[in-house]
């Protein structure tokens, strides 16, 4: 799904208005009704005491509407126009007179003194401000949000939570409404997906308005996404007439004394997705461990207690390497000498980002489409310090396009950078947050590369699968009781859903 800019959803709504021949009024009770629809399913029992704030703009309209339906299905509603402006939009005074002609008594809030209590058994729709919002919240309004943040109601915003920029970073933090949750319409925002926004929706949802399909298909977005629907155009199904060797061989590398429980959880997940053959190339002293863990896998060796040779045997399609390696000069001169020589795909995590870190100019010798799986630290120690989530993604479209590279960088939506293109990833959740995980995903991903997936695409599968693994398991578990090795559990699992 493409995740677009005010102005791309704007140019939309025209488009949409101008094909179907109908007003932009028009428009605004279609969302809003289909945001109304979903209110009322979900509390039609409960009944609550609701609180709809409306400003002044489109955002404002929808607010209306939704108020008024709420209203003749029997709700125990209160508005309040947010006064903060005199100028109104047009779509705004024409649902303000007709919810007014149904006599309801709509309040004004135009200071301090005319906010109502709020309690927090209360639900509050906030439809104060849109994805148009340019500048800082300000004056009373900025006190108004604070005042229902601090009651602490169960918050649902229309279309973005007010206070939010849909697309720069938030300067007032204190002046963004906290929403449990977000019905946004047509498209997600980027601002969702971001570290730094977390707090400002729990959860959010996306609305189908019913703008133009021809017209969003035409747009040209950079960011994406990734959905199920997506995965399931390029997963691969298989031939029952293939052999091991139809889905290729996988060479691990990693491990050192005291770390060879990550190499063995990468080899064990390459072999789970689906890798025909898999090699792990370990130290000696992880030998018996990682045969008797991976009894599947072949295993050959380096020097007793760390990697320092890298001279494989076996003749593998592409490479994983970098879990448990360690960052020893013997290591780290080893390393260098084999990628002066591979020619072979290679998906780098762990201690070889980190090396590659402390070596920058080993970055010329990686060939294109090479996969880097940074976690935040790791990509930091390789691009720099960033003020903010924005200037991270910036960062990110600029190291891959530069180097020619697909960088993983993972995180709640773990982002896929190839160039100027980013997917964000729509699974997981907590529980990957668990030491060993990102080793289980270099696994997964070599395995795929292996199996001729493209490099996009394998990094974009190997990401949603594993990070479905989590959201499969809980469903029955906590996501605390949650490990690497469950991911491996649960990989068979996840392919099911996306067969």
């Amino acid at each position: 799904m493409k995740i677009l800019t005010s102005k791309q959803i704007g140019q939309a709504d025209q488009e949409t208005i101008k094909k179907e021949g109908i007003t932009s009024l028009d428009l605004m009770e279609q969302a809003a009704t289909k945001c109304f629809d979903l209110i009322h399913k979900q509390y039609e029992k409960l009944k609550p005491s609701i609180k709809v704030f409306c400003g002044v703009g489109n955002n404002g309209g929808d607010g209306l509407v939704i108020t008024r339906l709420l209203i003749e299905s029997g709700y125990d509603v209160d508005c309040f126009v947010v006064s903060f402006s005199d100028n109104r939009s047009p779509n705004f005074i024409s649902n303000f007179e007709r919810l007014r002609s149904i006599d309801i008594s709509i309040k004004t809030i135009s200071s301090k003194s005319d906010f109502p209590i709020i309690e927090n058994d209360d639900l509050v729709i906030d439809a104060i401000f849109g994805i148009g919002l340019s500048r800082r919240v300000e004056g009373f309004t900025s006190e108004l949000i604070k005042h229902i943040n601090s009651a602490k109601p169960n918050i649902l915003s229309i279309d973005i939570p007010s206070g939010l920029f849909a697309e720069k970073e938030s300067s007032q933090n204190e002046a963004v409404i906290n929403a449990t949750h977000t019905y946004t319409f047509q498209s997600p925002k980027l601002a969702f997906f971001l570290p730094n926004n977390a707090r400002f929706t729990k959860t959010w949802e996306v609305v189908d308005i019913g703008l133009d399909k021809d017209h969003i298909y035409s747009i040209n977005s950079n960011y994406l996404m990734v959905e199920l629907i997506f995965v399931k155009s390029i997963y691969k199904h298989r031939n029952k007439f293939t052999h091991k060797g139809s889905y290729g061989h996988s060479l691990i590398i990693g491990g050192s004394y005291g770390k060879i429980g990550a190499i063995s959880l990468a080899t064990k997940a390459a072999l789970k997705s689906g890798s025909g053959l898999v090699t792990a190339y370990i130290p000696k002293c992880g030998y018996e461990v990682v045969q008797i863990a991976t009894p599947e896998a072949m295993v050959e060796v380096d020097a007793e207690n760390q990697l320092e040779y890298f001279n494989y045997k076996s003749n593998p399609l592409v490479i994983g390497i970098g879990p448990g390696m360690g960052t020893s000069e013997k290591t780290i001169n080893g390393f260098s000498k084999f990628l002066k020589k591979n020619k072979l795909p290679l998906v780098l995590d762990a201690d070889a980002l980190n090396i590659i870190s402390k070596k920058k100019e080993l970055l010329n010798l990686l060939p294109k489409d090479t996969i880097l799986t940074p976690h935040p630290k790791e990509f930091e120690r390789l691009v720099g310090i960033w003020k903010n989530d924005y200037e991270k993604l910036e960062l990110l479209k600029s190291f891959s396009s530069k180097y020619k590279l697909i960088v993983v960088l993972k995180g709640a939506h773990t982002i896929i950078a190839n160039g100027n293109d980013l997917f964000f990833n729509s699974t997981g959740n907590s529980g990957l947050a668990s030491g060993g995980s990102g080793d289980v995903l270099l696994g997964i991903i070599t395995g795929l590369l292996a199996q001729k997936y493209s490099p996009l695409n394998a990094s974009i599968l190997g990401v949603y699968l594993h990070g479905l693994t989590a959201d499969l398991y809980s469903d029955s578990m906590s996501m605390e009781s949650f490990t690497a090795s469950d991911i491996i559990d649960k990989l068979g699992t996840a392919f099911l859903e996306i067969y």
